[in-house]
């Protein structure tokens, strides 16, 4: 069966070594410019002695940067004396995606955290996704996963766990959530959870924690700064990493439902109504969309289906029918 091949992924680090090792996961990949040619993920590995393990990632999709930012630099700057077990780093792991700075491979148009668990002879996604099902997440006691918003959308910078059966597990990654000290702090609930990064390390009963800083496919000085504390505090509050939690304030939000969520039912330009973390009121407007094929017409109206703040919007100007157009949170 293929789920029994092994990966034709090769690292180049010794996960089981003590130190600092900056090396690649190397997947073979022949292409028209490069007839044995592989694409090269960048990996770094920082260990000392047992203990915990801790598996972070950015660049599952490959236009959100301030996991890559945060990750190159941790990568960089950790020192193996202040490590207690070991501390996996894949900076963009969908590497062809943040190579393209695109949301999906340009090789196959994978999307990343749709293609779990993968297939060691699928695409070049699969095998990645695979490579990290059967390699990587068994390894790993915490999985920290850094997203944003990318070019479509943009979001009040939040640390965000899921709500789960496993209430023990929830209540772990919610203490993680917590000590990553966003200046919100997110309970989620999926409403596209199939092939997800997120649900294939939590059906291993891994502590999983991921964020939304920002978006618009590009980063801020904020929400880097945001980055680079906060998985610090994470790697300090699993015990990973010494030193004491830099704790600041946090507003705890809930996306209880689907209700959060409204979509643009016809093409057009979008006028953002209210603005990111302003208090909204159910069947209050949140985006108008004006048609751009001819005069007189006028705008749909995007209305709230619940109370709460605003804590994502569609991002740039012009929408298309299916779109997100904003998202809804309440105080947790």
């Amino acid at each position: 069966m293929s789920s029994l091949r092994p990966s034709p992924i090769a690292p180049t680090v010794d996960f089981d070594k003590d130190g600092v090792q900056h090396g690649f996961l190397r997947l073979p990949y022949s292409r028209d410019d490069s007839a044995w040619g592989s694409v090269m993920i960048p990996v770094c590995v920082i260990r000392n002695g047992k203990g915990s393990t801790a598996l972070l990632s950015g660049g599952n999709h490959g236009d959100e940067y301030e996991g890559p930012l945060a990750l190159y630099d941790l990568a960089r700057t950790l020192d193996p004396k202040d490590v207690g077990g070991t501390v996996i780093i894949v900076p963009a792991m969908n590497y062809p995606a943040f190579r393209a700075g695109t949301r999906t491979s340009p090789i196959d148009k994978g999307n990343m955290n749709r293609s779990f668990p993968g297939r060691p002879d699928g695409t070049v996604t699969e095998k990645i996704a695979d490579y990290f099902q059967r390699e990587l997440l068994p390894r790993a006691d915490i999985v920290f996963d850094f997203h944003s918003g990318g070019r479509t959308l943009d979001f009040v910078p939040f640390c965000a766990a899921h709500t789960l059966p496993d209430k023990a597990l929830e209540r772990k990654a919610f203490d993680a959530v917590a000590a990553f000290a966003a200046p919100f702090s997110m309970r989620m609930i999926e409403i596209d959870a199939v092939g997800m990064y997120d649900t294939a390390a939590e059906e291993m009963g891994k502590v999983f924690v991921s964020t939304e800083l920002g978006g618009g496919g590009t980063s801020r000085a904020q929400t880097v700064r945001i980055a680079r504390r906060g998985i610090l505090n994470v790697l300090r509050h699993a015990g990973i990493v010494d030193g004491a939690v830099e704790k600041t304030r946090t507003q705890w939000l809930d996306m209880p439902s689907g209700d959060c969520f409204s979509f643009a039912e016809d093409d057009g330009m979008i006028e953002t109504m209210v603005d990111l973390s302003e208090p909204v009121e159910e069947g209050a407007v949140l985006a108008r969309i004006h048609s751009t094929g001819r005069t007189g017409v006028a705008p749909q109206e995007v209305r709230a289906k619940m109370s709460g703040i605003l804590a994502a919007r569609h991002f740039p100007g012009l929408v298309k029918a299916g779109d997100c157009a904003a998202v809804v949170a309440v105080h947790a």
